[in-house]
């Protein structure tokens, strides 16, 4: 069993490594090398069975960087993603409150890999969001291995690259390895999603403050980060 694990775990490392828009071509190649397989066993040709088992291998690994990815949107399967070890999505620090803004949205200001930016907080929105000039600021690329999203916009459904934010910090709030998406769209505007809410262990509105609290608050942790109100 230890042998089948290592050879799935190879093929999905393999299949991660090859850009987005070469996954379905592959899923495609796949399934007719697996068809090529099966006619060469129905004949008694030798290395059939070889040939479609390759083919099932690939395509266990094109499933599993799709439920991968699917998985890192739900913080119930964290322990999941842990186990297999891939990075997760971390959150955490001490209570952070926001206050309401004068255009009745909760703004606030935030480092990404040590660059300064806006955030609209919006529980609305799946994913964290980064427009392409902050994106650019901070040195964030879209990553290859990753699968591109929907987006609704007011212009209708796009498609957006993923990528990951290797360190945000906010008031007290420190996220490492956090998922988010490059949108064009957005002009300056970003926004923090649920994908970093929902790793809190609360989140509430008090007197028309935002009150973020992590979940297991480590209070050693020098989160000395930017003043988390900002100017909107």
């Amino acid at each position: 069993m230890e042998i089948i694990k290592t050879g799935f775990d190879a093929v999905a490392q393999r299949v991660a490594e090859i850009p987005q828009t070469g996954l379905l071509m592959l899923a495609l190649l796949a399934m007719l090398v697996g068809w090529v397989g099966g006619m060469m066993i129905r004949r008694s040709v030798p290395l059939g069975r070889l040939v479609r088992g390759a083919s099932t291998l690939v395509l266990v690994g094109v499933l599993l960087t799709v439920v991968l990815q699917v998985a890192r949107l739900d913080p119930r399967f964290d322990l999941a993603v842990a186990e297999i070890g891939l990075p997760q999505q971390v959150v955490e620090g001490g209570e952070t409150r926001v206050p309401l803004a004068a255009d009745g949205h909760y703004w606030l200001q935030a480092e990404i890999n040590g660059t300064r930016a806006n955030f609209l907080v919006d529980t609305g929105a799946t994913l964290t969001a980064l427009s392409s000039e902050t994106a650019q600021k901070a040195g964030i690329e879209p990553r290859r291995d990753r699968l591109p999203v929907s987006m609704s916009t007011a212009n209708g459904t796009i498609r957006v690259a993923m990528t990951t934010i290797d360190e945000m910090r906010f008031g007290n709030v420190a996220a490492r390895g956090l998922d988010a998406v490059i949108a064009p769209n957005l002009g300056e505007t970003n926004v923090i999603g649920m994908n970093l809410l929902s790793r809190l262990a609360e989140w509430k509105v008090q007197n028309g403050v935002l009150v973020l609290v992590p979940n297991n608050p480590e209070p050693s942790l020098d989160l000395s980060g930017p003043d988390v109100s900002a100017e909107h």
